[in-house]
């Protein structure tokens, strides 16, 4: 049975919360224009657990990295965007320091201030490297650590790992909440279960295709990733994105599925285009009409058949686009599939949508609130799909064995 994560709650009870400084691991990897926020999703996403600290009386540390400034300052990522949205958003002061450790954080820690946003932490060599001097110093800034960044849980890193090794550590809400989702679709699901996969390479998914076919009753496969099961199959895709080098994995995979009794829905037409570029001359084929053109998305018939398979469905995942979605002519596939997983969703489905492309699909159609979840994290949500520990999560359920 899998240890129960440790909570706010259960940090509060320990006497750990009250009157004590609470160091926050959030996700403020928001998408900037200059020092302008363009979506902040992220940032609302981590209030209620910074809320519920302020409630019982903690003061808050929040630390985040935002892009990758590889060890050293760059004045175009520092925090101070988000502490700004953050006074805004919570409606109170916010101290936004310019470092991350030393005598200045120790100094702002020991004030009276509630909220405190530290810089960067990437902008520190040791971050990346889980450097065990930097977890000391995240240490000395705090009595008590919270995770909430699921979309960095499966990095190694000081501000992960290191720190929640040395501090009584806790989930925060947004990170208990997605692991308890995706979890449930592994876990005991509700039948029938159809997963949807797209995306570029299926090297990327061959791990999630394999721990699913455990199970999952059906599963939709589009996107290029497609062409490369196609090709295993033996059809022929013209110039489609192919990765030559998985063709034996796949078939292998395939075979499974065939053991397994996994229906593999794969595309009977696609949108064929002479470039993946906006404007490219393009029109739905079968396979065999494929000749010298590549394949961009799937076509109609598959977008139904994909669909009808979706309607059927108790419990749902979807990973990864259909076809180039950032193009309006290529984004039929997508849409279609969306449409889909929504319908039945409210139709009484289970719906989890995991991160990345779909998510932004979902968002410009203005359809996030009607899924089951929509998970933030990409690379995290994908590895737990994998059936793989998360290091951040495996520190905070070592640390509940242990205590």
């Amino acid at each position: 049975m899998t240890t129960r994560l440790p909570t706010i709650d259960d940090l509060h009870e320990a006497g750990h919360v009250t009157g004590k400084r609470v160091l926050v691991r959030c996700d403020f990897n928001v998408p900037l224009s200059g020092s302008e926020i363009i979506d902040d999703l992220r940032i609302r996403s981590a209030l209620p657990t910074i809320e519920s600290l302020l409630e019982k009386g903690a003061r808050v540390l929040l630390c985040s990295h935002l892009g990758r400034p590889k060890g050293e300052v760059d004045g175009s990522l520092r925090l101070a965007p988000v502490g700004r949205r953050l006074e805004q958003l919570l409606g109170q002061h916010v101290e936004v320091l310019d470092t991350v450790v030393g005598n200045e954080a120790v100094a702002a820690s020991m004030s009276n201030a509630d909220i405190i946003l530290l810089e960067n932490v990437r902008f520190e060599p040791g971050e990346t490297k889980n450097d065990p001097d930097l977890a000391r110093a995240y240490a000395q800034l705090a009595d008590a650590f919270v995770l909430d960044a699921f979309g960095s849980a499966h990095r190694a890193h000081a501000s992960v790992v290191g720190v929640s090794e040395l501090l009584p550590s806790a989930a925060g809400l947004l990170l208990q909440n997605e692991v308890e989702k995706l979890e449930k679709v592994l876990a005991a699901p509700e039948r029938p279960y159809v997963a949807i996969l797209g995306g570029a390479k299926v090297s990327d998914k061959l791990a999630v295709i394999g721990n699913l076919l455990r199970v999952v009753d059906a599963m939709c496969i589009g996107g290029a990733m497609a062409f490369t099961l196609l090709k295993a199959q033996g059809h022929d895709v013209g110039r489609s994105l192919v990765e030559d080098d998985r063709i034996e994995e796949v078939r292998e995979v395939l075979d499974r599925a065939a053991q397994a009794k996994v229906e593999i829905l794969v595309p009977v037409d696609v949108i064929a285009a002479d470039s993946p570029h906006k404007g490219a001359a393009h029109e739905a084929v079968t396979l065999a009409e494929i000749g010298e053109r590549m394949g961009v998305d799937i076509g109609p018939r598959t977008t139904e058949l994909f669909a009808d398979a979706i309607a059927g469905a108790k419990t749902i995942l979807w990973n990864g686009p259909m076809g180039i979605f950032e193009i309006e002519e290529f984004s039929q596939g997508t849409r279609g599939v969306a449409q889909a997983v929504v319908s039945a969703t409210e139709a009484g489905a289970y719906s989890v949508v995991g991160g990345g492309d779909s998510a932004a699909a979902l968002k410009e159609l203005g359809w996030t609130e009607r899924v089951s979840h929509l998970s933030t994290g990409g690379g995290a949500s994908l590895e737990l799909l994998e059936g793989k520990e998360l290091p951040g999560i495996q520190a905070l359920r070592n640390q509940r064995r242990n205590g």
